[in-house]
């Protein structure tokens, strides 16, 4: 099993990273079948062979996955995707 953590510092507070956070869950939604449900400032994520969280903050946002036995061999594509599309968001 692997673990990703990805995180980042922002300028945007926290509404407007939380919107950005939405956006992000509904992409996710739609191309890799992932299932989002807001907790608080943290939006839980689920899909066979992976879940975590995403957790915002007023200047930082967390991005925690664990992958399955099966997704763990991409855990290196499956970080650096995540990275892209977070600094992507993020941008002000």
């Amino acid at each position: 099993m692997a673990r990703i953590i990805v995180e980042r510092t922002h300028n945007l507070g926290r509404d407007a990273a939380r919107e950005k956070a939405e956006q992000l869950a509904g992409k996710l939604a739609s191309e890799y079948g992932v299932r989002c449900e807001w907790r608080g400032d943290v939006l839980e994520v689920r899909r066979r062979g992976a879940d975590g969280r995403i957790e915002v903050e007023e200047g930082r946002v967390r991005v925690l996955l664990n992958l399955g036995l099966l997704l763990s061999a991409m855990g290196g594509s499956v970080q650096a995707q995540i990275e892209r599309a977070l600094d992507k968001a993020l941008e002000a």
